[in-house]
């Protein structure tokens, strides 16, 4: 097939790459990972971030036929909803988001999800093609970051999620509940035996030490050559005690409540109480020695 055009949106203050990604022939295109401005200090949310895909989608002539997530993301607010509703796009993610959902709905009393994560248009498995166009999506099962993960290959080109960033910063993190350093391991072995030509576009970057721009593009071929964490010659268990080391010592993203009560909803909000305001809520717990009832009330 003719290669997809593809045209990057980075948000700085989450780190994240929105894809607009299209075929030239018919003018149909999806977009990946897109983000909700959320400032988490006031509350407030702002579609800048989508306004501008949206506006390059209008620029370019590209009817958005689909909003695909490569996972639950824990660091930005999905958004997708605001997409389905200017464009009729419909809103996909991999099929095991349901297990994702089944951790997140208790701890966050989420009621209002629906059963057999319904709250997205479309549940992918490992093989599904997803169709805008001409463009065949071939959905790639790829866990580890979380159990939920997958990457979307079209044409010479994957979109990897969480799952690898550039060489010179490694690999995601795998100590999310359902995360596991050794998936995450094979997942990654399995997109480096693609193709060495095969372009891998980032979810995010957050400057290497050294590197003074943003990068989110690379090839099998440099990540196998150079990746600090998973290259060429590191096995399994190297990478996991190196994975599980360097998990023990990074702190919670700072959307992470957020957005986790928001994206496994597919980007909605939860809904209003009596009074007609939306709030997210943050499960309390105490630590072993302090006085619980008098804390607690």
């Amino acid at each position: 097939m003719t290669e997809p055009a593809i045209r990057a949106f980075f948000d700085e203050p989450t780190k994240t790459v929105t894809y607009l990604v299209w075929d030239l022939a018919t003018s149909r295109g999806v977009v990946i990972d897109p983000v909700l401005d959320f400032d988490l200090a006031s509350g407030e949310v702002d579609t800048e971030s989508v306004e501008e895909v949206l506006g390059a989608a209008a620029s370019e002539r590209v009817r958005i036929e689909w909003v695909l997530e490569t996972h639950v993301h824990a660091d930005h607010l999905s958004g997708a909803p605001l997409i389905k509703a200017r464009t009729g796009a419909k809103i996909g993610i991999g099929e095991h988001v349901k297990d994702v959902q089944n951790i997140f709905r208790p701890l966050f009393n989420a009621t209002d999800v629906k059963p057999a994560g319904n709250d997205f248009d479309g549940l992918f498995a490992d093989g599904d093609i997803v169709r805008a166009g001409a463009m065949a999506i071939e959905v790639l099962y790829t866990p580890g970051h979380t159990q939920a993960d997958v990457s979307y290959k079209v044409g010479g080109a994957v979109f990897v999620g969480d799952t690898l960033f550039m060489p010179d910063y490694g690999t995601a993190r795998a100590d999310f509940p359902g995360g596991d350093a050794h998936k995450l391991y094979r997942s990654i072995k399995r997109l480096l035996a693609l193709p060495p030509d095969t372009r891998l576009f980032m979810c995010h970057d957050y400057l290497a030490p050294g590197r003074d721009q943003y990068a989110w593009e690379t090839t099998v071929r440099e990540q196998r050559k150079s990746n600090k964490h998973v290259g060429d010659g590191v096995t399994e268990d190297e990478f996991v005690a190196m994975r599980t080391r360097q998990d023990a010592g990074l702190s919670a993203p700072r959307l992470l409540l957020p957005s986790i009560q928001v994206n496994i909803r597919a980007g909605r909000f939860p809904p209003a109480t009596a009074n007609g305001v939306q709030y997210m809520l943050v499960p309390v717990k105490i630590k072993g020695g302090a006085d619980i009832d008098a804390v607690a009330g």
